[in-house]
């Protein structure tokens, strides 16, 4: 995820979050930083170095730290962005642990399927990032949501045979 942000006093900010591995960079005016800890950064600007704190990530929102002043790189999520996203995550849980819902559609839970309902979840945080109207990001929510369901299915009925 890659985020252009035009400041006032500082320039042009690039910052850029991996999807897999949570690996930050940051340049300002086409400059990259140095990596000094998790958090800090080196900036040197007309032969002046500064230190520069990042802080948060892509879901709790990004903000950078500059001669005091903060800048906001990225907005955190919304409150029902999160909520739909752990509603992906717990409707798997709670399918795959009742006898009565899976004898009428099998679906894998456990280790298989909570990692395939979390990196659908994770993956529409990602996406309601980009989506500004509501009505389009329960859209993808719904369609992530009816995915997470076909996936197990298929899983479980590849499964299935095996466990017989």
């Amino acid at each position: 995820m890659q985020s252009i942000i035009q400041h006032d006093t500082v320039g042009t900010i690039v910052y850029e979050e991996s999807f897999w591995s949570g690996k930050k960079t940051l340049m300002i005016n086409n400059v990259p930083l140095v990596k000094q800890n998790k958090k800090t950064y080196l900036w040197t600007q007309d032969g002046v170095t500064k230190t520069v704190t990042l802080t948060g990530n892509f879901v709790t929102g990004a903000q950078l730290n500059v001669d005091g002043n903060s800048i906001c790189i990225t907005a955190p999520s919304k409150w029902y962005e999160i909520a739909l996203a752990v509603m992906i995550f717990m409707m798997n849980i709670i399918w795959g642990n009742s006898v009565e819902l899976c004898s009428i559609f099998p679906i894998v839970s456990g280790a298989i399927g909570g990692a395939v309902s979390g990196l659908i979840a994770f993956s529409y945080l990602l996406a309601a990032k980009y989506v500004k109207n509501i009505f389009l990001k329960l859209l993808i929510w719904l369609g992530m949501f009816i995915g997470m369901f076909v996936i197990c299915f298929l899983l479980a009925l590849a499964l299935l045979p095996a466990l017989m």
